[in-house]
């Protein structure tokens, strides 16, 4: 088996948020509206640094699949690919973090 990667899921998410809403929680979040969508991304950013604090290494995994679930759902209803923010991953790689921490603060 071949493992699932970032790019499937947001294929997936893509793929059943055109799904019926009867059998897709996919679809029934995006028709929800945006609000919604990203009222379920903090919870499951809240989830995540609890479990980060705890130090319980299976449940942050399991709330990090979680959180990167709803967070490609918040892209989604948005219009914004996986592409786009990798691009500006890419961009930020041409200098270091905290240049480019200082660049957005001056901006």
């Amino acid at each position: 088996m071949e493992p699932f990667t970032i790019h499937d899921l947001e294929k997936r998410v893509q793929t059943r948020a055109k799904a019926d809403p009867g059998t897709s929680y996919t679809r029934t979040l995006v028709d929800e509206g945006v609000a919604h969508c990203a009222k379920k991304l903090g919870e499951e950013a809240v989830e995540v640094a609890i479990a980060a604090v705890a130090e319980d290494r299976d449940r942050l995994i399991a709330e990090t699949a979680d959180l990167l679930y709803h967070l490609f759902v918040v892209l989604e209803v948005r219009g914004v690919s996986l592409a786009e923010v990798e691009a500006v991953l890419g961009e930020r790689t041409r200098q270091t973090g905290l240049d480019e921490k200082a660049a957005r603060k001056g901006g």
